[in-house]
């Protein structure tokens, strides 16, 4: 069943009660992974495995995610400023317990490269903010894996 979650701004991901933050170089240079993150939703398909569907609404201020294992989310854009940040937040999730999400995944410049920084700021009941505890590991691998596959694709399109 779908609910609707809190709203919350860009401060919530720095105010949340759960925040998870990872980190990882890329070669490829801000502006394009910028582009990527954000001009690309339906792209996202291709270099982060747990995203089955993705489609950008609400003339590109929304996005519809769908995950592998049929978790969906409606969410909204709340920065998109070229390129160092891309943030949104969770408006209507089937996830249970959640009460308020926001995801912001920030770039700097890096050599020629770039560092990503994605922030998973969360709220919820008890048993949703201990199962993302638990599962800070597999989150993890999952942000890393979609990062180099990300810098794979966006090598061989700038080769």
């Amino acid at each position: 069943m779908a609910r609707r979650l809190r709203p919350v701004g860009l401060d919530f991901a720095e105010t949340a009660p759960l925040r998870l933050v990872f980190a990882r170089e890329m070669a490829a240079p801000p502006e394009a992974v910028f582009r990527a993150l954000a001009e690309d939703v339906p792209g996202w398909t291709e270099w982060f495995s747990a995203v089955r569907f993705a489609r950008p609404t609400a003339d590109g201020t929304g996005r519809e995610i769908r995950l592998k294992g049929g978790t969906r989310f409606q969410e909204t854009v709340l920065a998109a400023d070229a390129p160092e940040v891309y943030a949104y937040r969770v408006d209507v999730t089937n996830a249970p317990g959640a009460h308020a999400l926001l995801e912001e995944w920030r770039l700097t410049p890096d050599g020629t490269g770039t560092r990503v920084q994605w922030t998973f700021a969360a709220d919820g009941g008890a048993p949703f903010r201990l199962a993302l505890t638990l599962g800070r590991a597999g989150l993890g691998r999952a942000f890393r894996g979609a990062v180099t596959a990300l810098d794979r694709r966006l090598a061989a399109t700038h080769a």
